[in-house]
Formats: C-alpha cells, sequence, structure tokens
C-alpha cells in the first residue's frame, strides 16, 4: 500500500511558501497598481516627489515645485503641497475641445462661485498662456474627498454615456471636468480650487505667485 502519510517538514515547507507566493503577488499588485489606460494607451498617473523643503515646512505652506517639461500630452501627475494633492495635467486637443462641448451641464462654467486666482479664471482654468496644463487641488469640494481621474474620453458608467473626460468623487458621487468645474445636480457646487502658481523656466512654483509675469 502506498504511504500517504505527509511529514510535518514537508507540511511545513508548504506554509511558508504559500506566504512567501502571497507576499510576492501583494508586491507586484502594488507596483502595478495606478496603471490604466488613456486613449487606448498605457499610462501611469504618480504621485511625484517635488523639489520641495522638508515635510513640516510644506504642511505649513511653503511652495513646492516641479518640472513640468517631463509631463507627456495626456499625463496627469499629482504632487503634495499643504498635505494636500495638486493635480498637474498636460491636457490633449481632444481634451480641451472637449471641455466647451459640455458647458451646459456645468455648475459654474466660468468659476465665477469657486476659489482659484484670477490668472485661471476662465473656462480652462488654467494660465492663458499654457492653456494646456492643469494646476488644480485635486479634493472634492462636497466633503475634501480625493476625486478619481476619468481621463479616457468615451462612454464611462461614472461620468456617463457622452463623457469628455473628468473627475469622479466615488464618495458621493460628485463629478468635475477636465477642468475641474462641477456638474450640475451633484452634491459638491463648486469647482475644485486652483492654488496660486507661477513658471520659472520648466519649472513650475506651487503655493507662490509673487513676481508673476
Amino acid at each position: 500500500m502506498a504511504d500517504n502519510h505527509v511529514s510535518d517538514e514537508s507540511v511545513q515547507h508548504s506554509d511558508e511558501n504559500s506566504v512567501e507566493d502571497i507576499k510576492r503577488r501583494r508586491f507586484i499588485t502594488g507596483i502595478t497598481a495606478g496603471f490604466g489606460a488613456v486613449g487606448g494607451a498605457m499610462a501611469v498617473t504618480p504621485f511625484v516627489m517635488s523639489m520641495s523643503p522638508s515635510e513640516r515646512a510644506k504642511n505649513a505652506g511653503a511652495p513646492v515645485q516641479y518640472d513640468y517639461s517631463k509631463i507627456q500630452e495626456g499625463q496627469m501627475v499629482k504632487v503634495e503641497w499643504r498635505g494636500k494633492p495638486v493635480v498637474l495635467l498636460k491636457r490633449t486637443p481632444e481634451m480641451m475641445q472637449g471641455l466647451k462641448e459640455i458647458e451646459g451641464s456645468l455648475a459654474d462654467v466660468m468659476s465665477d462661485q469657486s476659489i482659484q486666482p484670477e490668472y485661471a479664471k476662465n473656462e480652462d482654468r488654467s494660465d492663458p498662456a499654457k492653456p494646456e496644463l492643469l494646476v488644480m487641488e485635486g479634493v472634492c469640494t462636497h466633503l475634501g474627498c480625493s476625486p478619481v481621474e476619468k481621463l479616457a474620453i468615451g462612454p464611462d458608467p461614472q461620468m456617463g454615456d457622452d463623457s469628455q473626460g473628468g473627475f469622479f468623487c466615488p464618495c458621493h458621487g460628485s463629478k468635475f471636468d477636465l477642468a475641474g468645474r462641477v456638474y450640475k445636480n451633484v452634491p459638491a457646487t463648486t469647482n475644485m480650487p486652483v492654488p496660486p502658481f507661477k513658471f520659472e523656466g520648466n519649472v513650475i512654483v506651487i503655493g507662490d505667485d509673487v513676481g508673476r509675469a
């Protein structure tokens, strides 16, 4: 008769392998999280380290800097300022055109009731010298949650069948377009804030616009 006995040593070795396999899968999952399709192409939305002061200085409101020339067309990155994520999105011509097509669905098209510097109070909510670059606090104006980016143009289960891309807050369903402008009939009532910023060569300084050209 065949010996069906399995030694304690074999069981222990199998259990150790299972634990290692689980750790390995979690590690791989952590690496790959954050990758998503945008317009049929793979893109990453990293939360980048900015060229910035200490954590204490950042939390106190010190400006942070980032080399925005690294951002590719259609790509979004996030930097931290005052403990909040700041979105930097280099919008494509198609994304820019989509901003005009959905104005009838928005609650504050020209940001009259929202917070932004005067130079960003326009339909693109950007510096007129660089209209494609969105600089915006990635914080929902309803209860301060972090909306999920929906950069692809086309039908989306949260943004709708005629979506031109935007941001969706999974907490209570608020929606914003790719300029951070809030849609009508959602819990949030104002657009996502635009912080003060200025450009110094290829570097954007977030949190400071003194001496802005």
